[in-house]
């Protein structure tokens, strides 16, 4: 066929021991041979593995962060003046801010020992201030100051007092229960004193031919005392000595004047 070339090849492979392949192709009447070495190999099919299954993961657990409480503040307990154990001084501070055998102010004053005590012997305690409750002298008299006002002839001074520490008749300082304020009651102990301001001095308005002075008299009272010391029960009643009127002393008639 005229314009048309004819091509035909015709690939012949031969698998021999050194793998050597004939490749003839024919161009018109012409015959060509090809001797190749190469052996078109076919790469080996690839094992089909199935697509690995995971397993799923659990959701990771939060653990809330630990609450680290404070540690609890603890209060020291209140400072008192006086240490424990309580020890009662021979002489209060009192005594030297006072002439007088009783002191009405008292910084040592152990307020907080003597109501714990109360408070443990409550019912005793009761029996005991009933005795001296009815000692109490009520402000109902008033005593003149003025010496031109007085119905005696020496000037005293009157007044109702609750002291918080006397000396009693062994000469010895004692704490006196007084204004101690326990379940809605207040203890307290009240006297009434007078005191001469010229005691040992002539009486005033007496004529100067008569020995005369002016003298300080007393009067034994009872109060309700706290004894620290006492461990069983510290609580006592005491006997005071107390200046109770001022009273002026005549002697005999004289002509030393």
């Amino acid at each position: 066929m005229a314009g048309k070339l004819v091509v035909l090849v015709t690939l012949v492979a031969a698998a021999t021991a050194t793998s050597t392949s004939h490749v003839s192709i024919k161009f018109g009447d012409a015959d060509v041979e090809y001797e190749s070495n190469h052996v078109p190999e076919h790469p080996p099919a690839v094992p089909y593995h199935p697509k690995p299954h995971y397993a799923p993961h659990p959701a990771p657990v939060y653990h809330p962060e630990p609450v680290y409480h404070p540690e609890p503040v603890y209060h020291p307990e209140p400072v008192y003046h006086h240490p424990e154990p309580y020890h009662e001084p021979e002489i209060p501070a009192c005594a030297d801010l006072t002439n007088d055998t009783y002191c009405l102010e008292d910084e040592e004053y152990p307020e907080y020992e003597i109501k714990h005590a109360i408070q443990y012997h409550l019912d005793k305690f009761n029996h005991l201030y009933a005795d001296v409750a009815d000692l109490n002298t009520e402000l109902s008299v008033e005593r003149p100051d003025n010496i031109d006002e007085e119905t005696y002839l020496c000037p005293s001074v009157t007044a109702y007092i609750r002291p918080l520490r006397a000396i009693n008749t062994e000469g010895k300082w004692r704490v006196v229960v007084n204004e101690i304020q326990l379940h809605y009651k207040t203890f307290t102990q009240t006297t009434r004193v007078e005191d001469c301001l010229t005691a040992g001095d002539p009486c005033p308005k007496v004529p100067l031919c008569y020995d005369s002075s002016c003298l300080q008299k007393s009067i034994y009272h009872r109060f309700l005392v706290y004894d620290p010391y006492d461990q069983y029960f510290p609580f006592a009643i005491e006997t005071f000595k107390l200046p109770a009127s001022c009273a002026c002393l005549l002697g005999g008639y004289t002509l030393d004047h």
